[in-house]
């Protein structure tokens, strides 16, 4: 189990799920995890859920934006690096070839975000904190445990986001599949594999810990969630990857864990 009070920059801290269906999702993770939500105003009508375990804050559930609603996008779960300025990692990544799908900018009091879409075609958040530095604990059963990459080409994902945020990726020995690891400032970070089935959009991925694989895999079904993949025995865990009933998909990690 790890309490955090800061975040490494470099380092993943947060992943919050847009939704077409707020209060279903809430009483889907809250029966699967345990979380107890806290609805915070963000506008008229519109609450951004803080979801807690133990009063430490691990994720959170929003609405869906209008644009992607319309686009047809489906919910997802997004996912948040820790940065010293936002404004300058945007213009990088720019730099470094990404799309910005929003320029950095300001969360009420909370901090300062922008909206990248890496060169391969990955969305992910950069986090400049302010009030809010992120999960407060990780690495436990119901909190952020891993964030993987599924990218149509690893060599250069590594190479963008080495540039970008100062990683240091190197392949997973033994694994049967090219697989990279992620670590900044020393420490683990996620990792990278190429996307499977090939024609996926490439994606980051969410991994929440859970005590028992095949007890968590009832209950999301239980809960009107499906189950994708899995069990999968991976040695030091056993992991698969699960939908929420309206459609965002996330991935469920038991085993070793990290302080």
């Amino acid at each position: 189990m790890g309490e955090r009070t800061q975040y490494t920059a470099g380092t993943f801290c947060w992943a919050d799920l847009t939704t077409t269906d707020q209060d279903a999702a809430k009483a889907f993770y809250s029966g699967l995890f345990g979380w107890e939500a806290e609805d915070m105003p963000v506008g008229e009508g519109v609450f951004y859920s803080m979801m807690r375990m133990g009063g430490k804050d691990v994720a959170a559930i929003a609405p869906q934006p209008e644009q992607q609603r319309e686009a047809g996008a489906p919910p997802l779960w997004n996912n948040y690096v820790s940065v010293q300025s936002a404004d300058a990692t945007v213009e990088r990544a720019k730099e470094l070839g990404a799309n910005v799908h929003a320029p950095a900018f300001d969360v009420m009091e909370a901090g300062r975000m922008g909206v990248i879409q890496d060169p391969q075609g990955a969305y992910f958040m950069v986090w400049e904190p302010r009030k809010h530095f992120g999960a407060q604990l990780v690495n436990a059963p119901g909190a952020l445990v891993w964030n993987e990459l599924a990218s149509s080409d690893l060599d250069a994902s590594s190479a963008f986001y080495d540039s970008l945020f100062g990683w240091k990726t190197t392949p997973f020995e033994g694994s049967p599949t090219p697989y990279l690891s992620i670590k900044n400032s020393g420490a683990s970070n996620g990792g990278m594999r190429e996307v499977d089935p090939p024609g996926m959009p490439p994606h980051w991925m969410v991994y929440f810990g859970a005590q028992d694989i095949d007890e968590s895999l009832a209950k999301v079904k239980e809960l009107g969630g499906m189950v994708h993949a899995g069990p999968i025995d991976i040695q030091m865990a056993k992991i698969a990857i699960v939908q929420d009933p309206q459609g965002a998909v996330f991935a469920l990690y038991a085993g070793m864990l990290e302080p």
